[in-house]
């Protein structure tokens, strides 16, 4: 949607709020991950922290903030298909692009085989459990596998990120840093940061709105426009910067990033949101068939990344080539071609 009272809600001017906002992301998100190096440098992170805390946290931010402001608005609602499909998008889209830009294959590591992406399907197992719980002992008055989400159960994937930030933090003191930041200017760095994110976040705004306003303008339907149009918008801060680390030779933090973002989307934006509402129902019936396609995802990353740590070209287009198929099923339950998702 174009800036109220300042440009026409135009196609025309959609458009090119799209082009304009994603090169501010761009210069954002490139802040970002210079000003994370930097610090995680000067703090003496391990490459895996920098990319699943530090980095993923600040690319997160929008979708965080964006939950926030709904939440206080009064207009949360819990769009399960759309965050789920942001997930989808950035496990098999993103590492294959990072897998792409990379000048070699993308190189993985066992600290992000066996503790990142495992950490991240334990995730995803605990949000589903966190939706059964609510069907089973908070269901919605009159309403089939329909449950209120209310804020003891939020409680539990939020303990579940505390848990994931304890292990982040022993990993660090483990680690034996190089000493490469005896030279970083923390507060200018500290700054450059926080400008990024507040560029990131009023961009990715921007371009959101725009992208809404072009599928109401030509007709996209709702369900289809959230799991895939907008999943890719808001997800495009993780893209940039993942892409950007793993064309530096950082595969590492590349990888770091998505799994981390991922992580706290699940376990952290959508609990907040959760508890400034109070109470959110949350469709069964389209929660699981989404969660399990996310859980296919996510296996079939992690048996990529396994095969000799690394992500080889060809494993990079078979991810590329499951999202294609993945929004295929998405526009085969819009036409109704398909009935997987009994809520939708």
């Amino acid at each position: 949607m174009a800036p109220v009272g300042l440009l026409p809600d135009t196609p025309l001017v959609n458009v090119l709020l799209v082009i304009v906002a994603t090169g501010f992301i761009w210069f954002g998100s490139a802040w970002l991950e210079e000003s994370a190096e930097q610090l995680s440098a000067y703090y003496g992170l391990p490459a895996v922290v920098q990319g699943s805390v530090v980095v993923a946290v600040g690319s997160s931010f929008p979708e965080f903030t964006s939950v926030v402001f709904t939440a206080l608005a009064g207009a949360f609602d819990m769009g399960v298909g759309a965050i789920v499909g942001s997930a989808i998008f950035n496990v098999l889209v993103i590492p294959a692009l990072s897998g792409l830009a990379s000048a070699e294959d993308l190189e993985s590591s066992r600290t992000i085989v066996y503790k990142e992406a495992q950490f991240y399907m334990i995730a995803v197992s605990v949000l589903v459990v966190t939706f059964a719980l609510a069907v089973i002992y908070v269901p919605a008055p009159g309403e089939e596998l329909v449950g209120l989400l209310t804020r003891p159960l939020a409680l539990l994937p939020l303990l579940l990120y505390g848990l994931y930030l304890f292990i982040q933090w022993q990993d660090v003191g483990d680690h034996d840093a190089e000493g490469g930041g005896a030279g970083v200017a923390v507060g200018r760095e500290w700054g450059r940061l926080a400008v990024g994110l507040l560029v990131i976040l009023v961009a990715v705004e921007q371009l959101v709105g725009a992208v809404e306003s072009l599928g109401h303008a030509f007709g996209i339907p709702e369900f289809l426009a959230g799991v895939t149009i907008l999943a890719a918008a808001t997800s495009l801060p993780d893209t940039l910067v993942s892409v950007r680390s793993a064309r530096d030779d950082r595969g590492a933090t590349s990888l770091g990033n998505v799994l981390g973002s991922n992580t706290f989307d699940l376990l952290v934006a959508i609990p907040v949101g959760v508890l400034i509402v109070g109470t959110v129902p949350v469709d069964f019936a389209v929660a699981v068939p989404m969660m399990g396609v996310l859980t296919l995802a996510t296996v079939l990353l992690f048996a990529t990344l396994r095969t000799d740590l690394s992500l080889t070209t060809l494993e990079a287009y078979g991810l590329l080539a499951s999202y294609v198929l993945f929004v295929a099923w998405v526009v085969a339950e819009t036409v109704g071609a398909t009935n997987v998702i009994r809520g939708g």
